[in-house]
């Protein structure tokens, strides 16, 4: 085979290939919770069927002293409260998606990841020098319906 028609053949089978991998972003909603003796988070995504992606997680740095009980879902409600509160003015995060890791554009640090054969979200929760956080996400309906 003359190298012309071989270029045709592998750039044909190159495409096939490409196409087998979705690099479409899932679209839903997720919510999800994190907690450890320094940090509380509560979590909010929304992918649009267009690929747009907002996400919010209001937190609160624990590790100054220990939490009761009470204050620590005391503060969970508090940051819910204050998270079902701004989202609506959550603007839309410009992200890459490769087929499982979201990223900013042109960056290297995965902001989200998506486990399609679990159907897992996760989200990657960074605060300056402090050791990154992975935020587990639940698939939601309506936002706000399940209270963690």
């Amino acid at each position: 085979m003359s190298p012309r028609p071989l270029a045709a053949v592998l750039t044909v089978l190159c495409l096939g290939l490409s196409a087998c991998a979705d690099s479409r972003p899932p679209t839903g909603r997720w919510e999800g919770l994190y907690e450890d003796a320094s940090v509380t988070i509560v979590a909010r995504l929304e992918i649009t069927d267009n690929g747009r992606v907002r996400v919010s997680a209001p937190n609160a740095i624990t590790s100054e002293q220990p939490l009761s009980p009470a204050e620590r879902a005391s503060l969970v409600q508090q940051l819910q409260a204050r998270l079902a509160t701004s989202w609506p003015a959550v603007e839309p995060l410009p992200l890459d998606f490769d087929g499982q890791v979201f990223r900013k554009p042109g960056g290297v640090a995965p902001q989200l990841e998506w486990d399609a054969a679990r159907k897992r979200m996760t989200m990657i929760y960074y605060s300056g020098n402090r050791t990154s956080v992975r935020v587990a996400l639940t698939s939601v309906g309506e936002f706000g319906a399940s209270k963690s």
